[in-house]
């Protein structure tokens, strides 16, 4: 099945929010590209590990201003604060470069995530991981999307051989617990992957990548796309209580293997 077959029986609303949203990251991962060859002006903003570019600011700038033009009824979260009321009942969830570290440091784990909600629901999900160059698409119904081809979630083999993606916060009180969350959970699968981008590791469940992927302290911008994402293919997805840190917990695995993810998370004190 094509993309153009997938997506065919959307709705035609769904559709045009699913095409801005997918010129609006492209558009953000050439002003991406353009950042790294002008020379980056990094400052921090929570603590000294969580950083801001010129580039976050900019491409944020950029959307908010075309969604103005475009959409002037829709509302947007944003995640350098730009915040639009609407009376459309959408509403566009952005982070205009997740994994802002992994970006300074050129390390290839980044990109653009934009959900679309309708009556607060997510109904379109857009992420472009810019450092792979691969489009990852969702709307809700309708299947996911990469570069065109249809994605799903990896059969599982079982916990004990997952390979899970997770991810730690800005905090360093709370990467110590998380740290001892790790330490619980390496010796009972295959291994942990560590990208630095929330977004994209979601893609990565979708597209079989990973088995699984966990994480804590995140905001609405870092999932709200990468969540249907996973969902479109194939994955389970849940946002649990938090046992430390900030909710929720993102956990995603595929059907069969989420029942033993979540116990071996609560175990490890991650989970309530």
């Amino acid at each position: 099945m094509s993309e153009a077959d997938l997506f065919a029986d959307a709705p035609h609303e769904l559709r045009e929010l699913l095409a801005l949203a997918r010129s609006l990251a492209r558009e953000a991962g050439r002003m991406h590209a353009e950042g790294r060859a002008e020379g980056l002006r990094v400052e921090t903003k929570s603590s000294p590990t969580d950083l801001v570019s010129q580039i976050d600011e900019r491409v944020e700038r950029l959307i908010a201003e075309r969604l103005r033009a475009e959409r002037p009824g829709d509302a947007l979260l944003a995640e350098e604060g730009s915040l639009l009321d609407g009376s459309s009942g959408v509403r566009w969830v952005v982070d205009p470069l997740d994994g802002t570290t992994s970006y300074v440091y050129d390390y290839p784990c980044y990109g653009a995530s934009i959900g679309v909600e309708i009556d607060g629901e997510t109904a379109v999900g857009v992420i472009l991981d810019s450092a792979g160059g691969r489009l990852f698409s969702a709307v809700r119904g309708f299947g996911a999307s990469c570069d065109g081809r249809p994605v799903r979630a990896r059969e599982p083999q079982g916990l004990a051989r997952a390979l899970v993606a997770t991810g730690f916060s800005y905090d360093a009180a709370q990467r110590r617990r998380q740290g001892a969350v790790v330490a619980t959970v390496l010796p009972r699968v295959r291994d942990i992957r560590r990208g630095g981008a929330a977004a994209v590791d979601l893609c990565h469940i979708a597209a079989g990548r990973v088995d699984a992927y966990y994480e804590l302290d995140l905001s609405p911008w870092d999932y709200t796309a990468g969540v249907l994402i996973a969902r479109e293919a194939g994955a389970a997805v849940e946002l649990r209580p938090a046992a430390h840190g900030r909710g929720p917990a993102v956990v995603a695995a595929h059907p069969a293997l989420i029942e033993d993810l979540v116990e071996l998370l609560t175990e490890a004190g991650a989970l309530v």
